[in-house]
Order: C-alpha cells, then sequence, then structure tokens
C-alpha cells in the first residue's frame, strides 16, 4: 500500500485528489494539509510513502516545503501539482529535489502513474518538460537572471508576466497588496530592470509564461 500526504489550500481540490487516488486499490491517502506548514507537521508526526504538494500555498509554497523535506526527509518522493504551466515550473521543481512535477488540468490516470512511478524510486516528467530540460543543457551554464530570484520571488515573476494585478497576485498568492509590491520592488531590483512591461518582456522570452 502507498500511502499519501496530500497538500493544498482548497479543500474541493484535495478532496478531487482523493477520490481520484482512493480508486486504486494499492493506495491511501492518509493526510491532507491545508498548507506547507501543516504538511510539515503532519509529516513530521507520521512518514508517508509520497508526498503530494500544491507549489501555491499560503506560507511556504510547496517549493518552499520541498527544500525543507530534503533536509528532514531526503528519501521522501515529493511530488508537486500546480496550475502553473510546465514552462514555468517544472525544471525549477526538478532542480530542486521534485520527484516529479504535474499541472492540475492534467489527466487523473497521470497521478496514479506518477506517484507509482516516484514511489518506485523513479521521476515522472511529460515529453515537453524532457525536451525542455535538454534545451537548458544545451545552454551555457551561466545562470539566467529568473534563476537568482528566490521560490515566492519566481512565483510572483510569473505572474505578473501572464499581466495580472498586483491585487489578483495577492488573492493568487494569499499575500497582502503590500507584500506583493513589495516583492515586485525586489524583483526589479535583483533582475536590473525598471518597470513591470519590462518582466512581462522577459516573461514572455524566456517561456515563463504559457
Amino acid at each position: 500500500m502507498i500511502t499519501i500526504l496530500i497538500a493544498d489550500d482548497h479543500a474541493v481540490v484535495r478532496r478531487g485528489l482523493r477520490q481520484i487516488l482512493e480508486e486504486e486499490s494499492d493506495i491511501k491517502v492518509v493526510h491532507e494539509a491545508s498548507s506547507g506548514n501543516e504538511a510539515l507537521e503532519l509529516l513530521r508526526r507520521k512518514k508517508v510513502d509520497v508526498a503530494v504538494l500544491d507549489i501555491t500555498m499560503p506560507g511556504k509554497s510547496g517549493l518552499e516545503v520541498l527544500k525543507d523535506l530534503r533536509l528532514e526527509f531526503p528519501k521522501l518522493p515529493v511530488l508537486l501539482l500546480s496550475m502553473h504551466p510546465e514552462d514555468q515550473f517544472a525544471v525549477r521543481a526538478l532542480k530542486a529535489g521534485a520527484a516529479g512535477y504535474l499541472t492540475k488540468e492534467g489527466a487523473p490516470e497521470d497521478l496514479v502513474r506518477a506517484i507509482r512511478k516516484v514511489h518506485r524510486g523513479g521521476r515522472f516528467i511529460t515529453p515537453s518538460v524532457a525536451e525542455r530540460i535538454a534545451d537548458d543543457l544545451s545552454k551555457p551554464a551561466q545562470k539566467q537572471p529568473h534563476e537568482y530570484l528566490s521560490e515566492r520571488e519566481f512565483a510572483v515573476l510569473c505572474l505578473i508576466g501572464r499581466g495580472k494585478s498586483v491585487t489578483e497576485i495577492a488573492d493568487a498568492l494569499s499575500l497582502s497588496v503590500k507584500t506583493v509590491s513589495t516583492y515586485r520592488s525586489r524583483i526589479l531590483q535583483k533582475m536590473n530592470f525598471k518597470t513591470t512591461t519590462a518582466l512581462i518582456q522577459y516573461a514572455v522570452k524566456n517561456r515563463l509564461v504559457e
């Protein structure tokens, strides 16, 4: 039996994931968490075979929780699930130590297949992600400006690139408008840009948006 923790701040999403997984005789959801911090606390009390984390959650994001899990439970396979297109987060997630990455729009059978694969010690990536990784490997090793951003800054950048307003970004990431504005200022400074328009153009050019 493969035991699962699901972490997502939307109860409807958690319920849907549980229904998909518990149709399988060899998979059982034993924990549900509505935030990254709650997921960490649950995993410290009872180990599971695979953790399924939403990238965008209140408090610590899925990528930030992933970093903590790599330190505390280095052998635990972590599958990241996101509303963001693969091009935005998949390669970053895999480099951070995720065993796999799926979008929430993916087919239910992909989720089941991914869990079984990472439980066996493999990595789950789609053909488009494999192509992106190969493309990255063919480029010079020098980091791109967005690779110097923190996980939260990167999430804000991707939403800016999609043309989202500060208010919309705040709602999507469960942050205050003031905090999002602070992140935007940091991003501009770190990436040496002057305007939000320049950030949008950069995100489009570097395929950080769909």
